[in-house]
């Protein structure tokens, strides 16, 4: 499951970030400070092709991860396929490009301008006279206007989830022509760009019950390459097909079929043709990689398995056990040879499946790169002991970050670098990496911020009482290696033995050599039993049963721990650590292992509870209930707007309750806030830039939200498939995509950007 933040403006700009054009007031662009120029990480795998190499008409079924509860974009209920739907059948008057900057949409755009600062700020639209909605209407100022006014706020009849921006619009009109919007707003607002994309039409913004209810399951009027034709609940798909008034370059395909299918389904689907492009798992992809590989010219199976291994096939057994399993299926004993007889026919059977599977899926290539989302540490600092600013900061200083990103990102030969800043990604024009306000990784200081809070190494720690222990004693997550594996409730508590992972203080200084070898350990680790058996990036096994010769003999003194857990009034420090447990969160239970390790070394334990991906949210990030977790945020082309509510100070509400937003570490200060408020409010790109990564320093400094790594994305896509793939922060061009004439082949670029 993908844990990106579920904040409606968040949902919608993780995919979606249509803004930002050139400001074309010769005034205003004096006032730019212009910088060089960064790269994206990684840019997009497309397989990318000219139209004309593409073949006009067929039909991509493309995986989603759910139908959507509504088509409009700026309900609560929204999700990233209403995103994707409006993508294709609607106007934007920005879209992303490849580097995470805002492109002006010539089919819908000629030009956007601010006109006038003083007294107050104008912008005028000038609309592409060709551009049209599907009844005929021209698109224009009546549907600006209808958007803005169910935006703004000021009519709780409309059910909407935002209106950042619309509720500093003033008024719109239109301008010299039917062609021209014009827009006055009443306080400066420097995202301006953001507004209008997806712009909807009037029949649908109009009326509170048209915008809540009129686009939920159907959009009759639209304005793309692309309409919708269909939302079917029972066959959990969307239909779109061409649009017959389009007015741009028509779409090469006839038809997208947007599909709902789970993440763990999706190999399967690809395997058996009824999928053409999936977001996939690491797993998936692996298996995608060996199959779409070399293969042996006589047998057709593929020469090498995962991690370069040799690959398993019927000439895969070693010749002795070959011969024993000829010599008892044709011995004399008829029990033994039958039952041999029968086990040599299922391997035979399972093989034969194997094999079907990888030739199904030697068509299909994996397409990767870096999603405009990072995953960070969440430490919530709303009570406990990350209430207190020196623990938050000592936890942060023990995290190697540039490891927990090697360990993601490293085994899937994407850049492995860690994310600096918290208001943008690398190669956006806002980033900078501000990590410095925080200070680098260092135990040695991190242990003394926590001795000055109070908690020190080796304190006094009182013992439960027996009662306490009896009503405990189900749900105890303790892992000392005696429990048995039914025993193992999915729980596991680090820090709170004497026992450690077989390293001393100075074993304890990994060097980036023993990181590399451990990287078969670690894909190993990601397979494992997360329910039975939690095994740590360290190599320990918490349960029994495991491989012959992983455990000291008995009696074997343990090696001195690396530190000893810290406490305070008679209380050992330990963390809750909430992680979800459904299919595709292996990283993020991989991270959480290598945190806690880390954290070890200071004498600070971690309880990782896993539950279910329906209630990680609801249950436990929105509702505060962890110390730490692991969850994304999308990257935004509009930082001011869309980063003030992540990192905005809670507030208390009317009936007594904190208002969080989408704060959900419930750390924030006043200072923060009013950095964001002054590069919303001002026209100068330089200066905006500047307060953004002021904010940024001081977001690092409170420790309340530690960035990781920029997400993988990797997608599994129909070798002669073009234009499609792994986006980066790409808008995609729906009409561009299709699948190639025969003879034709796309440009596959390398996962790091061409310098």
């Amino acid at each position: 499951m993908s844990h990106v933040g579920v904040g409606p403006r968040a949902v919608m700009r993780s995919v979606a970030f249509l803004t930002a054009g050139v400001l074309a007031v010769p005034a205003l662009a004096a006032c730019t400070s212009e910088e060089p120029k960064g790269k994206p990480l990684a840019g997009p795998d497309t397989a990318a092709a000219a139209r004309a190499r593409v073949a006009d008409g067929g039909t991509l079924r493309w995986a989603a991860d759910s139908v959507p509860e509504t088509l409009n974009a700026y309900q609560s209920d929204a999700d990233a396929t209403t995103t994707r739907v409006a993508q294709a059948v609607l106007p934007s008057m920005y879209r992303m490009d490849e580097t995470g900057r805002p492109a002006r949409n010539a089919d819908y755009l000629e030009s956007a301008e601010v006109v006038d600062t003083e007294p107050k700020q104008v912008v005028v639209y000038k609309l592409n006279q060709q551009a049209v909605w599907s009844d005929g209407r021209e698109i224009g100022a009546a549907d600006f206007a209808a958007q803005w006014r169910a935006l703004a706020g000021k009519d709780s009849a409309y059910w909407t989830a935002r209106n950042a921006g619309y509720d500093r619009i003033e008024k719109i009109e239109r301008g010299g022509d039917d062609l021209e919007v014009k827009v006055t707003f009443s306080r400066p607002y420097a995202d301006w760009k953001s507004l209008f994309s997806p712009l909807y039409p009037k029949d649908v913004m109009g009326t509170p019950d048209a915008f809540n209810d009129g686009a939920r399951r159907q959009l009759k009027v639209t304005a793309g390459p692309f309409a919708v034709q269909r939302v079917d609940t029972k066959e959990d798909e969307v239909v779109l097909t061409g649009n017959p008034r389009w007015w741009g370059e028509p779409a090469k395909l006839e038809q997208i079929v947007l599909r709902s299918v789970p993440r763990d389904k999706r190999v399967s689907q690809l395997a058996s043709g009824k999928l053409d492009l999936a977001e996939i798992d690491p797993e998936t992809a692996e298996e995608v990689t060996v199959a779409a590989g070399p293969r042996d010219a006589g047998t057709g199976t593929p020469l090498m398995g995962p991690e370069g291994s040799p690959s398993a096939s019927r000439q895969g057994r070693s010749a002795a056990r070959a011969l024993r399993s000829w010599a008892i299926a044709k011995g004399s004993d008829e029990d033994a040879a039958d039952e041999e007889t029968l086990a040599r026919e299922e391997r035979e059977e399972t093989l034969a499946k194997r094999e079907r599977r990888q030739r199904a899926l030697s068509g299909f290539e994996v397409r990767k790169s870096l999603e405009p989302a990072y995953t960070q540490l969440a430490l919530n600092g709303a009570d406990g002991p990350l209430a207190d600013e020196r623990v938050r900061r000592a936890v942060a200083r023990a995290l190697d970050r540039g490891k927990l990103a090697k360990a993601v990102l490293g085994p899937l030969g994407l850049p492995a670098e860690p994310v600096g800043s918290h208001v943008a990604l690398a190669g956006q024009p806002a980033y900078s990496d501000g990590s410095g306000a925080l200070g680098e990784q260092n135990a040695k200081e991190a242990r003394a911020l926590l001795a000055d809070a109070g908690w020190v190494p080796g304190g006094p720690v009182k013992k439960p009482k027996e009662a306490e222990k009896a009503a405990g004693a189900e749900g105890d997550k303790k892992s000392d290696g005696k429990e048995s594996e039914s025993d193992d409730d999915g729980t596991y508590i680090v820090g709170e033995d004497e026992k450690n992972d077989g390293k001393n203080e100075s074993d304890s200084k990994d060097d980036d050599a023993k990181d590399d070898d451990s990287k078969d350990d670690d894909a190993k680790d990601d397979g494992a039993d997360q329910e039975s058996g939690e095994k740590h990036s360290s190599g320990k096994n918490t349960a029994q049963g495991g491989a012959p010769g992983a455990y000291a003999p008995k009696g074997t003194a343990a090696p001195a721990a690396a530190e000893a857990p810290v406490a305070k009034d008679g209380k050992a420090l330990t963390l809750r650590f909430v992680l979800p447990s459904g299919p595709g969160s292996d990283a993020l239970r991989t991270v959480a292992d290598r945190v806690s390790d880390m954290l070890e070394k200071i004498g600070v334990g971690t309880d990782i509870t896993k539950v279910p991906d329906e209630s990680y949210f609801k249950d436990h990030i929105a509702s505060g209930e962890y110390d730490l977790a692991l969850y994304s945020w999308p990257a935004s082309a509009y930082p001011a707007t869309d980063a003030r509510p992540i990192y905005a100070k809670p507030v208390p509400a009317a009936d007594g309750s904190l208002n969080v937003a989408q704060n959900y570490t419930r750390v924030g200060t006043d200072q923060v806030d009013q950095l964001f408020d002054r590069a919303m409010g001002t026209l100068d790109e330089g200066e905006a830039r500047d307060l953004l990564r002021k904010a940024d320093s001081r977001i690092w400094a409170a420790a309340g939200s530690i960035p990781l790594y920029q997400r993988p994305q990797l997608v599994a896509a129909r070798k002669n498939l073009a234009n499609t793939g792994a986006f980066g922060f790409e808008t995609p061009v729906y009409q561009d995509m299709g699948f190639l004439k025969k003879g034709a082949n796309g440009s596959r670029p390398s996962a790091t950007p061409s310098s």
